[in-house]
């Protein structure tokens, strides 16, 4: 449903409607060497056509996280599922849903805390960035669908910090 704005000034009163349209984009990679830049870059263009189009706000935050998760799950289909992946974009404007399927079976998990460890702590950043993450077993492999705000909230920590 649209929004209305009512702007006086001057005199004069009008009417502005204000609409979101959502939008959807897929890509196929078959996850070799420079992938993961092309799909970061992918996410990146989708989000500039989003502004571009349909006037969306967007915070520099979140176009930074949004190329963080897709880099991190597109890390994890290199590592432990190599061989094509699909990427598909959605968003209203507000909320950007990222989902990414692969052929793996093996369904990822976090790693126990460890600030000892090196590396595995993609999964964890995925987690922590995002406002909503779900892990789905399809016929051949798995889909991983992740939603990330698009504006930054004034009740969220403004760094990659946890609110504790």
């Amino acid at each position: 449903m649209p929004l209305a704005n009512v702007h006086a000034g001057t005199g004069r009163r009008w009417l502005e409607e204000v609409t979101t349209a959502t939008m959807r984009s897929s890509s196929a990679y078959e996850m070799t060497s420079g992938d993961i830049g092309r799909a970061r870059g992918f996410v990146r263009e989708f989000l500039t056509t989003g502004q571009s189009l349909h006037a969306w706000t967007i915070s520099g935050r979140a176009t930074d996280i949004a190329q963080l998760v897709v880099s991190e799950l597109a890390t994890n289909v290199c590592k432990y599922a190599p061989g094509p992946c699909l990427l598909d974009v959605e968003s209203d404007g507000t909320m950007l849903s990222i989902t990414m399927w692969d052929s793996g079976a093996v369904l990822p998990s976090p790693s126990p805390a460890d600030p000892t460890r090196v590396g595995q702590h993609g999964l964890e950043l995925v987690l922590a960035v995002c406002q909503s993450f779900e892990l789905r077993r399809e016929a051949v492999g798995k889909r991983v669908t992740v939603q990330i705000a698009l504006q930054d909230s004034t009740d969220r920590p403004t760094s990659f910090q946890t609110a504790r």
